[in-house]
C-alpha cells in the first residue's frame, strides 16, 4: 500500500513532539559523577530537591517539563564529554544557524533563551541561586508574572533539617508547589504514601518558635486534582456546615490510613486533617493536610486564596508560616496555637533526687491542664454552671455594638453631608499588648477593696456614674447605663475609677498567679502585621494624606500580600475569640463538657480581659475626641468609629496642632496596631434614615467585626 507524504510527515511530526526520551536511570547517574557533579549541586541548578535527583536516577520517577528537557540537554552534554566505556567517541556536530522561528524549550526560570544547565550549575554553587516562581502548567494563566515584586524581607536562617521550607500545595500531577518558587517531585499515589514521603523526602517542617517548644509538623495543601487522585471525594456534601463534615470512618482512604498504622486525631478526617504515629526517639511523627476544595481555606480569613494558582497558595501561606505559624487549621485554631507555641507549656527541669531530666511547668504559661473559670467568667450551658446552680449573672465584656439615640443629634450634624468611619488597626491586638492576665485558678473574695493590678472579675454597681448621653457607656457593649451591680473584668472598673468614681465591689474572683501571658503573641502579630502592610506599600515614614492613599490601593498592590494580610487579621480575631468556644454540634446538652474545654488555652477570662481593654480604649479615644473637637460618633460597632463630616476624608475632622501634627489622645491615623485608617464613607442623611427606621446604621456601614469570631 502507498504512503503519501503527508502521512509520513504526520508520523515524523507525531515523533517530534513526543516528550525526549531519557538514558536508563544508571547512566544518568553515571554520566553525573563522571561529571563531577553531585546530586545536591544538580538540585540547585534544575531547581528541585535532591530527593528528586535520587528519584530520577533510582528510576521511581522522571522529571516533567520543563525540567525534562533541561535534564535531557545536560544528560547529552554529558554523554559527548563521558561517553561510556567501549564506546566510540564522536565528535559533536557544529551548532546549526539560529533560525528566527526555532522553537525554544521552556525553562522553569520563564527565561526566553535556551539555558545551559551545566553552566547553571556552576552559578549555583558560585552564588547563591535566585528563587523564582516556577511557570504555570499548559493551559493554565500565570497570576503572578505580571504582579509588582514585594519589596523583600529578611527571613530567618534556613534549617538544613527543613530546606525546602514549611509545606507544599499539592497539584494532580505530582508537582508539589513550595515557598521561593521551588517544586518538588511527589510521586504518591495515596494518602499513606504521602504520609511517608512527606516525613521521609519532601524535606518540609518548619523549626520550633521558642526554645521549650515543638517543630511545626509539615503542610501538604491538596487541590481538587490531587485530592481525587489520592481516592478523596471532590466535595465533602452533608447536612452540616462544611466546617464540621467528617469522611465517614468506613471510607476507603480512612481504612487505608489505619491499614497503614497512621491515627486520626478525635477531629477525623476533615478540611483540616492531621495524620499521625506516635513519636519515635523523640521525634515527632506528624503530618497535618488542608483540601482546598474542602474550605479548608476560609473565604473570609483568606479572600480570594483558594481560587489561585497553587504556586500562588504557597507563597501565601509561605509568608503567613514564616511570619506567623505554619497554618495548623483555620485562622482562628492558628491564633490559639500561636499561643501555645510562643509559650510553651512545659520546659526540661533537672530532677534533684535522681539528676535526670524531666519535663515540669514553664512559669508564664498556661500549663498542661485545662482550669475551670469562676462562675461568671463561664457561658451559662458551662458545668460549673449548670452543676452549681450558679444564678448569681455573668460578664458581658464584648465589643461595642451602639448607635446614638436619633434624639440626640444637633441641628448641625443633621446638616453635614457625610458618615466617615474610622477603622482602628487590629485594636483587639493592641490591646493584647502589656495585658496581665490572671495564670493560676480563680479565688472568691467577699467586700474586697478594688486593686486595678489585679485581674479578675469585680461585682460592682457602676449606675451612678455620670456621662455624656451623646457618647456609649465605657461600662456595656450597647452603650447604655448601667441599671445595678453587674460583673466586670478589671479593666472595665478600673476605668471607672480613672473617671474620678468610687467603686466598692460587693464580691470578687481574682486570680493570685499573674503574667503578660500575650506579650509575644501580640510582638509576632504585631510584627507580621505592620512588615505585610509595608510590603504593600502602607509604611511608618507617610503623612497622614500619604497613607490614606496608600490604604485605598494597598489591596491591588499585591493580590497575594493582601490576603496574607487578610489572614494576620482574622488570626488576631479569631485567636481572642477561640478562648471560649462554645459548644457545637445539635446532640450537645447543657451541664455535659465538650472537647474544648480539655484545653489549658480555654481561658473566656483572658478573652473578657482582651475585650474589656480594647471597648475602654476605645471610649478613652472617643472622649477626647468630644473634648478636643466638640465631635460625637454617631454609631461604634467593635473597633469601627463613624462621625459626622463636612468632607469624605477623616482629615476633614481630625484635629490637629497648628504644626501639622495629630494631636495625642484622639484618633490618629497610621499602619501600627491601635491607629486608625478610612473604613468606610456613607452619606449622613443615609445614616440618620437608617436610625429614623429604628435600624443600627453601625451594621449597614463598612467596619469592624460586630463580635469577636470563636472560633471553629
Amino acid at each position: 500500500m502507498a504512503t503519501s507524504e503527508e502521512e509520513l510527515f504526520a508520523s515524523v511530526d507525531a515523533l517530534l513532539e513526543e516528550e525526549p526520551q531519557l538514558p536508563p536511570p544508571a547512566e544518568r547517574a553515571r554520566l553525573r559523577e563522571a561529571a563531577g557533579i553531585t546530586q545536591a549541586r544538580l538540585a540547585a541548578a534544575m531547581k528541585t530537591s535532591t530527593q528528586s535527583i535520587k528519584n530520577w536516577e533510582n528510576g521511581r520517577s522522571d522529571p516533567k517539563e520543563p525540567r525534562l528537557s533541561a535534564y535531557r540537554r545536560l544528560l547529552d552534554g554529558w554523554a559527548g564529554k563521558h561517553p561510556a566505556p567501549g564506546a566510540a567517541s564522536i565528535p559533536a556536530p557544529a551548532p546549526a544557524a539560529e533560525s528566527p522561528s526555532a522553537t525554544v524549550p521552556r525553562a522553569s526560570t520563564g527565561r526566553t533563551a535556551p539555558v545551559d544547565p551545566a553552566r547553571e550549575i556552576t552559578e549555583a554553587v558560585e552564588v547563591p541561586a535566585v528563587s523564582v516562581a516556577p511557570e504555570s502548567p499548559a493551559g493554565r494563566p500565570a497570576t503572578s508574572s505580571r504582579r509588582p515584586t514585594p519589596k523583600k524581607t529578611a527571613g530567618p536562617a534556613l534549617d538544613p533539617r527543613f530546606p525546602h521550607g514549611p509545606l507544599a500545595v499539592l497539584d494532580g500531577d505530582g508537582s508539589a508547589y513550595g515557598v521561593d518558587g521551588i517544586v518538588l517531585d511527589c510521586p504518591a499515589r495515596t494518602i499513606p504514601e504521602l504520609v511517608e514521603w512527606t516525613l521521609k523526602e519532601s524535606g518540609l517542617g518548619a523549626p520550633k518558635l521558642h526554645r521549650n517548644g515543638k517543630d511545626s509538623d509539615p503542610l501538604i495543601v491538596l487541590t481538587a486534582a490531587a485530592a481525587v487522585k489520592l481516592g478523596l471525594p471532590e466535595r465533602l456534601e452533608g447536612h452540616e456546615q462544611r466546617r464540621s463534615l467528617r469522611l465517614s470512618a468506613d471510607h476507603a482512604v480512612v481504612k487505608e490510613v489505619a491499614k497503614a498504622k497512621w491515627q486520626l486525631t478525635q477531629r477525623g478526617f476533615g478540611p483540616w486533617a492531621r495524620i499521625y504515629r506516635k513519636a519515635q526517639a523523640g521525634q515527632r511523627q506528624c503530618v497535618q493536610l488542608a483540601l482546598l476544595p474542602w474550605d479548608a481555606l476560609d473565604e473570609r480569613s483568606w479572600p480570594g486564596v483558594a481560587d489561585m494558582e497553587p504556586a500562588d497558595i504557597a507563597r501565601v501561606l509561605g509568608v503567613y508560616a514564616q511570619r506567623v505559624i505554619t497554618p495548623r487549621g483555620s485562622t482562628a485554631v492558628s491564633g490559639l496555637e500561636l499561643m501555645t507555641a510562643l509559650r510553651p507549656p512545659t520546659k526540661a527541669v533537672q530532677d534533684r533526687a535522681t539528676g535526670n531530666w524531666v519535663s515540669g511547668h514553664n512559669p508564664g504559661s498556661l500549663g498542661t491542664d485545662p482550669m475551670d473559670p469562676a462562675p461568671p467568667e463561664a457561658t451559662a450551658e458551662h458545668p460549673v454552671v449548670v452543676n452549681s446552680g450558679w444564678s448569681g449573672g455573668f460578664l458581658n465584656e464584648e465589643a461595642y455594638q451602639w448607635v446614638r439615640d436619633v434624639d440626640l443629634l444637633s441641628d448641625e450634624e443633621c446638616t453635614l453631608p457625610y458618615a466617615v468611619g474610622l477603622d482602628l488597626n487590629t485594636a483587639f491586638l493592641a490591646a493584647a499588648a502589656r495585658l496581665v492576665v490572671g495564670l493560676s485558678a480563680p479565688d472568691y473574695f467577699h467586700t474586697p477593696a478594688f486593686n486595678p493590678k489585679i485581674p479578675g472579675s469585680w461585682r460592682v454597681d457602676l449606675s451612678h456614674v455620670e456621662l455624656d448621653p451623646r457618647l456609649p457607656s465605657p461600662f456595656t457593649p450597647d452603650g447604655s447605663r448601667p441599671t445595678g451591680p453587674a460583673w466586670y473584668q478589671t479593666h472595665t472598673v478600673a476605668y471607672a475609677q480613672e473617671l474620678g468614681y468610687n467603686v466598692a465591689p460587693v464580691e470578687a474572683y481574682l486570680r493570685r498567679e499573674t503574667g503578660a501571658y500575650l506579650d509575644p503573641w501580640h510582638d509576632r502579630l504585631k510584627t507580621a502585621y505592620v512588615d505585610t502592610l509595608a510590603d504593600l506599600g502602607v509604611t511608618k515614614d507617610l503623612d497622614d494624606r500619604q497613607f490614606l492613599a496608600a490604604m485605598e490601593r494597598h489591596k491591588q498592590a499585591d493580590p497575594v500580600m493582601a490576603a496574607v494580610l487578610a489572614a494576620i487579621k482574622a488570626t488576631v480575631k479569631g485567636g481572642v475569640g477561640k478562648l471560649r468556644e462554645r459548644p457545637q454540634g445539635k446532640s450537645y446538652k447543657a451541664g455535659e463538657r465538650w472537647p474544648a474545654l480539655q484545653r489549658p488555652t480555654w481561658r473566656p477570662d483572658i478573652r473578657a480581659a482582651v475585650i474589656s481593654k480594647a471597648r475602654v480604649n476605645m471610649h478613652r479615644k472617643l472622649s477626647n475626641m468630644a473634648r478636643m473637637t466638640g465631635l460625637f460618633p454617631l454609631a461604634v460597632l467593635s473597633d469601627c468609629v463613624v462621625y459626622p463630616s463636612p468632607g469624605e476624608s477623616p482629615l476633614d475632622f481630625l484635629p490637629y496642632a497648628a504644626s501639622g501634627k495629630p494631636q495625642p489622645g484622639g484618633f490618629r491615623l497610621g499602619p501600627t496596631p491601635g491607629l486608625a485608617k478610612l473604613e468606610g464613607v456613607q452619606t449622613m442623611l443615609w445614616a440618620v434614615d437608617l436610625m429614623e427606621q429604628g435600624l443600627n446604621p453601625a451594621r449597614h456601614i463598612k467596619g469592624g467585626d460586630a463580635v469577636l469570631d470563636e472560633g471553629e
